[in-house]
């Protein structure tokens, strides 16, 4: 009987689409690869991972990307259920929750940690992973509701005093009452063809502005949507003189798994108290 692998991940996306959305920006079917943003770029963090992916929960906030705290909420809320299931399937030993908002994650770590199964997310990774690797980070994102749903998640995380700022490119995602005149798509596709993108070029004038002005000494994309520019503003950091990595969320998420497994632990039963346990505390302090 062969043993089984160390890695036995689910990979879940924050939503999915009714078919034929006009706002669809990946696969909400076929391969599981094709419905990962830059599987490319990701598929070597993968290379000892025996992993699944699930499209993510139907929508139920309206047929087009998340960006408001409405939106985050509902298909944060959509994908517990999903993370319940897997954990009773015990096909796996940590879940990873696709997204760059993180919607659903605190919620879901709490449902893993009760079958003693990690789960990590893409901001909450990333701004872990910045911390073992200088003093200060900004964030790169695409649009001024975005950012606050990354302001939120800087506060929540406990983040406030290493986070140097969160820097906007201002290219939201598409919604059906606003005309898609900045969409990412196009952008990325430019990009990845080596022609001139005005996304890339915003997040380099806002990365460098990050580091020169608010004394980052790390930075970090925001949105999913615009994790394809790690590579590409990595590239043209390091050809400007700027020695600063750049990090993306679904690699330091998958990673963070891993580092968790190896370690055999998922979550503090203090931090994340289930039932009631045979010890606690009187007093909590800030």
């Amino acid at each position: 009987m062969s043993a089984q692998p160390k890695f036995r991940f689910l990979l879940i996306n924050a939503f999915s689409l009714e078919p034929g959305s006009g706002f669809q920006m990946r696969a909400f079917s076929g391969p599981k690869e094709e419905q990962m943003h830059n599987y490319a770029d990701v598929a070597p963090f993968l290379a000892d991972v025996d992993w699944d992916l699930h499209p993510g929960a139907r929508s139920t906030h309206g047929n087009w990307p998340v960006e408001t705290k409405f939106e985050f909420m509902s298909v944060g809320i959509n994908r517990l259920p999903l993370v319940r299931e897997a954990c009773e399937s015990g096909k796996y030993n940590a879940i990873v929750l696709l997204g760059g908002g993180d919607p659903g994650y605190l919620e879901a770590r709490e449902i893993g940690r009760s079958f003693g199964i990690p789960v990590t997310t893409c901001a909450h990774a990333q701004m872990h992973m910045a911390g073992l690797l200088g003093h200060k980070f900004s964030i790169i994102d695409i649009s001024e509701t975005h950012n606050m749903q990354m302001y939120n998640l800087v506060l929540q995380y406990r983040m406030a005093d290493r986070c140097a700022s969160i820097r906007n490119v201002n290219f939201p995602l598409p919604k059906p009452q606003y005309s898609d005149e900045r969409p990412i798509q196009v952008e990325r596709d430019r990009a990845l063809r080596g022609e001139p993108s005005a996304m890339l070029d915003a997040a380099v004038e806002e990365a460098v502005s990050a580091i020169e002005e608010d004394g980052a000494d790390v930075l970090m994309i925001g949105c999913s949507a615009a994790f394809w520019l790690q590579p590409l503003l990595q590239k043209r950091l390091r050809e400007m003189g700027w020695d600063v990595p750049v990090l993306e969320g679904y690699r330091c998420a998958i990673e963070a798994a891993k580092t968790l497994v190896s370690l055999g632990v998922d979550a503090s039963g203090l931090a994340i108290p289930l039932g009631r346990p045979s010890r606690w505390r009187r007093k909590k302090v800030f």
